[in-house]
């Protein structure tokens, strides 16, 4: 085989031999052959890594699409893996006979699917992850089993989320947020590994009790539903007779108030009316007295039914016959007193 060979490289010499010049010449050749082999390109959408007798050298500057040269084989090589296609795993069911749940068939996986709800319920959660590379070496070097590790990690994510939420809000209104937050925690765990993976999406494909208990659950959801119905109607009857109420106290404190103030008002009045009026006793005893003696027959007999006539100062004692009961009728005129 050596004899083969040098009789090739021979033909290929100038000259048919091994002379100096020819030697030089053989070797620069092979030389720029081995050089031109380090040249690699990389396409749209990968990354070059490369390889020094098999150790990762480029962790800080990795090769983006174009033409890239590395030390010729058998020093460095080169990876160039796809890096911006999107890629999916499904946790909690697997999909026969088709790419998605709506063309193939769907079989559930309990081990990976129930999980335990903040409220110490159980629930059947599927779901699935959709992820790319943005680092090659990490994905290459760093985690020994990418996909599996992705799946295992979104599995834990899901289930330290879903262990601090009640199960009535993760099946009606914190789908999205449960979703959101799990792809957070999982972006931090495999941040934590230095994967090279970025999580685009966390979308959840069904959330419902599991199957034996379904039915229950339902009743107790429309036993919530009840509840919350009467609770609204509780609140509506609330909201309108507690200011009914409030405006009722406000009217009657305001009137109490008045009233206070009114019947004060009046004593002071009266008890400045008694002074006023002792004063003037004080001062004439006699016209006071009199006053009030006036004034209080007044009060006494200003709405009383009266007769009253002047027997004149030639009467001789006898009096005369007058129609009392047809002069004080609440028909009859009357004649009501002007002297007294």
């Amino acid at each position: 085989m050596i004899r083969k060979g040098q009789d090739r490289l021979k033909q290929l010499l100038p000259g048919g031999g091994f002379n100096g010049r020819g030697l030089m010449i053989g070797i620069a050749v092979v030389l720029v052959i081995w050089m031109l082999s380090g040249f690699y390109r990389v396409n749209p959408g990968e990354q070059g890594v490369v390889l020094r007798f098999g150790q990762w050298v480029n962790q800080e500057n990795l090769a983006q699409p174009g033409l890239h040269w590395h030390l010729p084989w058998p020093i460095e090589t080169a990876i160039t893996p796809q890096v911006d296609e999107v890629r999916q795993i499904d946790v909690g069911y697997v999909v026969r006979g088709g790419n998605t749940r709506n063309t193939g068939t769907v079989s559930d996986l309990p081990r990976e699917s129930l999980m335990l709800t903040g409220d110490q319920n159980i629930i059947d959660i599927d779901f699935s992850v959709q992820w790319r590379i943005f680092n090659a070496g990490q994905f290459l070097f760093n985690i020994r089993d990418p996909e599996l590790t992705v799946k295992l990690a979104a599995e834990s994510a899901m289930r330290e989320i879903v262990g601090r939420t009640d199960i009535l809000p993760l099946i009606a209104t914190e789908k999205e947020a449960v979703a959101q937050r799990t792809r957070e925690t999982l972006q931090r765990i495999l941040d934590e590994y230095q994967a090279g993976v970025t999580i685009t999406a966390i979308n959840m494909q069904n959330v419902q009790p599991p199957q034996p208990v379904a039915d229950a659950f339902e009743e107790v959801q429309r036993a919530r539903q009840d509840l919350d119905t009467k609770r609204n109607q509780a609140d509506a009857y609330r909201n309108r007779v507690i200011p009914e109420a409030r405006g009722q106290a406000r009217r009657t404190i305001e009137e109490s108030q008045a009233y206070k103030q009114r019947v004060v008002a009046e004593a002071s009045g009266e008890a400045d009316r008694f002074s006023s009026v002792y004063e003037a006793y004080r001062l004439a005893p006699d016209v006071t007295r009199k006053r009030l003696y006036l004034e209080t027959m007044q009060n006494v007999l200003g709405n009383a039914n009266k007769v009253i006539f002047d027997l004149g100062d030639g009467g001789n004692g006898t009096q005369p016959i007058v129609p009392f009961d047809r002069l004080l009728a609440p028909e009859s005129n009357g004649a009501s007193g002007g002297q007294q």
